[in-house]
């Protein structure tokens, strides 16, 4: 189980860490809503919120921020939609970042649980 439990908490860091670049760079440099930018790059605000919890791996953080991570899930999967050209790669790419998230962080609430501890 450690194994798992380590392979989860990389996953999980490796993302987010990924998703905060993916939102920086998609809306200051590489196709923002307007030309020069746009205030959509404020989104990354609240994925700053569970980054060091998740670092530190802090279960309790581990379980509210899978919740979090599903409006930017939301996010992506409608701009994949309605968007063309590298906006809907860069969608794409946050859709994938976001289900690796979540699956780790489901992974790793559920295996550091109380029934999971060695006695």
């Amino acid at each position: 189980m450690p194994q798992l439990l380590l392979m989860s908490r990389i996953a999980a860091s490796s993302s987010l860490l990924g998703l905060i670049m993916l939102c920086l760079g998609w809306e200051i440099f590489w196709a923002p809503l307007r030309a020069g930018g746009s205030l959509l790059f404020l989104k990354t605000l609240p994925l700053l919120l569970p980054l060091f919890g998740i670092l530190r791996g802090k279960r309790y953080t581990y379980q509210w921020s899978g919740m979090l991570i599903l409006f930017y899930f939301t996010e992506g999967a409608v701009r994949c939609w309605s968007e063309a050209g590298l906006s809907r790669w860069l969608a794409a790419v946050e859709v994938v970042l976001s289900l690796i998230f979540f699956a780790s962080v489901i992974v790793y609430s559920k295996y550091t649980g109380r029934r999971y501890q060695p006695v």
